[in-house]
């Protein structure tokens, strides 16, 4: 088990994100469904939970038989999916993701949502403290993204908003911006197989690390798209963009399925923040030697904070 924390700043407040974050999952989620894969919502419906209050559970299934690198191909069944289950008391969130053939591999994210730059160094202490964990703050304009994601119409450092005359932010933004919020997300990543758990629960954690580079890149690039709408108005468009891509999804049947592995069951919390996940077509760093990842001197350096978070067996 491998868990890191995450921070990502956006120019935004708490309830602005809320929309937009909205927005963009289901913006991208419709992009990436085309011939039978990407993204299918099994469900979306209101969740109450005694301890969080009212909120909206989600259930999808990301597709990615077609997608998947050569050397993934090899080795995985001709069709799976990832199950993301996610559960929204905003602004606290849960998501969970599980794959249908590997029982032994998954990654639980835990969330919360605050205005301040970041620097909320306590957020996920419990009573119960297992050791330090690795906190690292992501730069949406000044962190380095994979280049075939990149596009120039959502590179922060150039993009301004028509609406919000918000951006291009520049370097050190987060210390003069207005609004800001941060996104703190506690990531848990497994993999328990014997040999290869520590440098494949590490590569999970490289690929997660894009994913939210990408996703809130795009929140805040397509802000002028989403900025005017209310929570009725993005929940309505989360409704058509879900039927137009289960629409996509359902064009090519799958002769075969592959039944989902039980789960125990767990009353939790949130939506998925993050788009699905980007798969290079190189194999991952524990099939071959491994290199050190090219970083902008711009880039944060990595912080060690104590407090680690243990999930309750109950949950």
């Amino acid at each position: 088990m491998l868990i890191k924390e995450y921070r990502i700043c956006m120019p935004l407040t708490t309830e602005e994100y809320r929309v937009g974050q909205l927005y963009m999952i289901s913006k991208h989620s419709h992009q990436e469904s085309e011939k039978g894969e990407g993204v299918e919502v099994v469900k979306n419906e209101p969740h109450e939970d005694p301890v969080h209050g009212p909120g909206q559970f989600t259930e999808k299934r990301v597709h990615l038989s077609s997608k998947l690198p050569s050397w993934a191909r090899a080795v995985t069944p001709r069709i799976f999916y990832i199950t993301e289950k996610a559960w929204n008391y905003y602004p606290y969130t849960i998501t969970e993701y599980t794959c249908s053939f590997l029982p032994k591999f998954s990654i639980y994210i835990e969330t919360k949502y605050e205005d301040n730059c970041g620097d909320n160094a306590n957020i996920f202490l419990s009573d119960k403290v297992l050791g330090d964990h690795e906190v690292t703050f992501l730069d949406i304009a000044f962190d380095e993204i994979p280049e075939r994601y990149y596009q120039s119409p959502e590179d922060p450092r150039y993009f301004s908003s028509v609406k919000t005359g918000r951006g291009p932010l520049r370097e050190g933004w987060q210390e003069h911006t207005k609004p800001i919020m941060c996104s703190y997300k506690l990531v848990t990543v497994k993999f328990e197989v014997w040999g290869l758990q520590t440098r494949v629960e590490q590569f999970v954690h490289k690929v997660i690390r894009d994913i939210l580079l990408i996703g809130h890149r795009q929140a805040f690039a397509w802000i002028d798209e989403w900025c005017e709408m209310t929570m009725d108005e993005v929940r309505q468009y989360e409704r058509e963009t879900q039927e137009a891509t289960n629409e996509i999804i359902g064009r090519v049947t799958p002769s075969i399925s592959i039944s989902e592995v039980g789960q125990p069951s767990a009353t939790h919390s949130a939506p998925a923040s993050a788009p699905s996940t980007p798969l290079s077509g190189d194999p991952p760093e524990f099939l071959s030697a491994p290199k050190d990842r090219a970083r902008k001197k711009s880039a944060p350096e990595m912080l060690t904070l104590p407090a680690l978070r243990e999930r309750t067996s109950a949950e």
